[in-house]
């Protein structure tokens, strides 16, 4: 099966972001050892190791649909930080941008008609509208506070009421 070139050239524009997570993580993740937020360091490495799983899911989808990956070229990441949350006020943006980029290529790929990347790509958008939840948003916030950072993850959903259980009657 041919992958349309129009979606090949979006998902290999993809791989850039994907590997700009990936360097941005690790940049992240060493600073933080070097400033002894050891906790911190080991988020940001699996989250570099996450972010290249998704890079190859990516790069190896390409090639499998018959296009052709192109390992993408890539400046420095910012390596030096102010604070705790800055590195993680700019991995958010850095998320948020990764994300926006899928949703482009999944109007891309609807457009072409690329039914097999539509669904390929539904593994990494962030919004669940079927199952057990109707609507789905996931949110990270985060606040200096003294010794360190408090992070808030607020859950927004709905749920299907024909997914309850006893437990919602307790």
């Amino acid at each position: 099966m041919l992958i349309p070139k129009k979606v090949e050239k979006a998902l290999n524009e993809h791989l850039a972001l994907e590997l700009g997570a990936i360097y941005h993580y690790l940049a992240v993740a060493s600073w933080c050892d070097k400033e002894s937020y050891e906790g911190a360091a080991s988020f940001f490495y699996k989250q570099s190791a996450e972010e290249h799983a998704h890079f190859m899911k990516f790069f190896n989808y390409i090639n499998e649909m018959g296009g052709h990956a192109l390992v993408p070229e890539l400046k420095k990441p910012q390596v030096n930080f102010k604070s705790v949350v800055e590195t993680c006020e700019l991995s958010l943006l850095g998320e948020q941008k990764v994300t926006k980029g899928i949703y482009s290529i999944v109007d891309l790929a609807r457009n072409e008609k690329d039914h097999a990347t539509v669904e390929f790509l539904k593994f990494f958008v962030d919004e669940q509208r079927k199952g057990p939840y109707n609507i789905w948003h996931h949110e990270h916030h985060f606040k200096a506070v003294e010794g360190g950072v408090l992070m808030t993850d607020l859950l927004h959903y709905d749920i299907c009421l024909l997914y309850t259980s006893d437990a919602a009657d307790e």
